[in-house]
């Protein structure tokens, strides 16, 4: 490709003057392996990097995306710079980021779009400059970006589905299933929301009703819910969400209404989503742990940083990529697989009302 050309070009000298240290160092070549640490001399000893985050809706940029990113390239190179930004669901400012990011010099952007049309604008600027784009968790259908990072979108939804479709069946339950898929600006979204399609429209039971969430704004889904309870009333048996936060939007709509929730699913593993799994109030979520998202796109962007090429596990809308595959989590495993894990600790998630629901379930 002709902006592989042109990276190798300008990173040729980076590589001579560098050799002899990232020889030392290690080369961190593989793709997303262990990667080294202590970095090298030159323009990537001290050179920076983007990591551009889409919203505030979902607590996990903050307190887990973040930290994990800036710990990870901290081991990679000490003396690299992290510019983090949050974009707090608008496009147009992630757009002005992204060129704010750009003019302090950054040798790679991780973006994980607020909009996955409008992004292409953020990888072709960023490519004429010869700096690279790790999409992360969200692909860049229309401009292929240098590599995309994520879990995988679409088995999220067939298998968030599938486990609340079992689940129905198991409970031999008679009625239909409201959707309530992501962003429609996200392309990962769509992605669940097929995943989702996959499992839902052959089960059997009815799809009433579906909505894409303007920005996964939980209010926003939490207001279309109650209305379709005012319409289905006890027609409705299950709620697939396709996240944490809508899912949590539902199960407020069941509550406000004054009736009983149904089982209602997510995706995320956030802390609120946990405590309502442990409290019977949502059904499932996915586990698909942050760090190893967070510290695979610091690996692949610490070799674009060093005039390398990662190369892709797979290909996804023609751009070299890892996807990795999830855990879902219900009452059943949630101990296991949240808790035995370390992943989260009982303490956080155990206070309060959720004491004995957790004793009962063994999580202390």
């Amino acid at each position: 490709m002709n902006r592989a050309k042109m990276r190798t070009s300008t990173f040729a000298a980076v590589a001579v003057l560098a050799g002899s240290v990232l020889a030392a160092c290690g080369s961190g070549s593989g793709s997303t392996g262990g990667g080294t640490s202590g970095g090298g001399s030159g323009a990537a000893q001290n050179a920076k990097v983007a990591f551009l985050m889409p919203d505030l809706a979902s607590t996990r940029y903050e307190l887990a995306d973040k930290p994990l990113f800036e710990a990870k390239m901290k081991q990679l190179c000490p003396t690299c710079e992290v510019i983090y930004q949050n974009a707090d669901s608008d496009a147009a400012k992630q757009q002005q980021q992204a060129n704010s990011a750009l003019a302090q010099g950054v040798k790679a952007i991780v973006l994980d779009p607020v909009d996955s049309a409008a992004a292409a604008t953020i990888v072709k600027t960023a490519q004429s400059q010869q700096v690279a784009v790790i999409a992360y968790d969200r692909p860049i259908p229309a401009t292929p970006a240098d590599y995309y990072i994520s879990f995988d979108n679409e088995k999220i939804g067939s298998m968030i589905a599938q486990s609340l479709v079992d689940h129905l069946k198991k409970e031999n339950a008679k009625g239909g299933i409201l959707q309530v898929n992501g962003s429609p600006t996200d392309a990962a979204a769509g992605l669940i929301k097929k995943g989702i399609h996959s499992a839902v429209d052959p089960s059997g039971f009815k799809l009433l009703a579906e909505y894409d969430t303007p920005d996964w704004q939980p209010e926003k889904a939490q207001t279309w819910v109650s209305g379709q309870i005012t319409q289905f009333k006890d027609q409705i048996v299950g709620v697939v969400a396709a996240n944490d936060g809508t899912g949590g939007g539902a199960i407020a709509a069941f509550k406000a209404a004054g009736v009983k929730v149904p089982p209602v699913t997510g995706n995320d593993a956030e802390l609120a989503a946990a405590q309502r799994i442990i409290a019977g109030d949502q059904y499932n979520t996915i586990s698909k742990p942050i760090k190893i998202v967070a510290e695979a796109s610091a690996n692949v962007a610490w070799e674009f940083m060093q005039g390398k090429k990662p190369a892709g596990k797979t290909t996804l809308y023609n751009t070299p990529s890892e996807l990795f595959v999830p855990t879902v989590v219900t009452k059943e495993n949630i101990k296991e697989v949240l808790f035995d894990s370390g992943i989260m600790k009982a303490a956080e998630a155990c206070s309060g009302e959720y004491a004995k629901s957790c004793a009962e379930l063994g999580i202390k």
